[in-house]
């Protein structure tokens, strides 16, 4: 998603339906070991690094239509991320289809990137 000459609507496009899918396309080997390590220090360090990893691509793939200063953007896809999890949640938890989560998730991301008049 970072390379290529892709235009900011489709980054973000690409960008949120990637997440969102990932989410949405889960297995049952995913939810054995999400339960196996429930409550444990080992699922919060686990879940933290794919947090971390997260919010490293989507600066990766956003900073090619950045304007903020580094700092910012990151700040901002660390609150993306914690957006496209609540999305994720209720897209599992069937309050909207897919396709509409990736729709909103998007327009969020969009909006994350202007930049505010204070």
């Amino acid at each position: 998603m970072a390379s290529g000459e892709r235009c900011l609507n489709e980054r973000v496009r690409a960008l949120a339906a990637a997440y969102i899918h990932c989410i949405d396309d889960k297995t049952d080997e995913f939810h054995a070991v999400g339960s196996a390590l429930a409550g444990s220090e080992e699922k919060a360090a686990v879940f933290q690094e794919l947090l971390d990893n997260s919010v490293r691509m989507f600066v990766a793939v956003l900073v090619p239509h950045n304007i903020l200063p580094a700092h910012e953007l990151e700040r901002r896809c660390i609150g993306l991320v914690g957006a496209g999890e609540a999305l994720s949640a209720a897209l599992m938890r069937n309050h909207f289809s897919e396709a509409e989560a990736v729709r909103v998730f998007a327009l969020l991301i969009k909006g994350g990137l202007l930049v505010s008049a204070e």
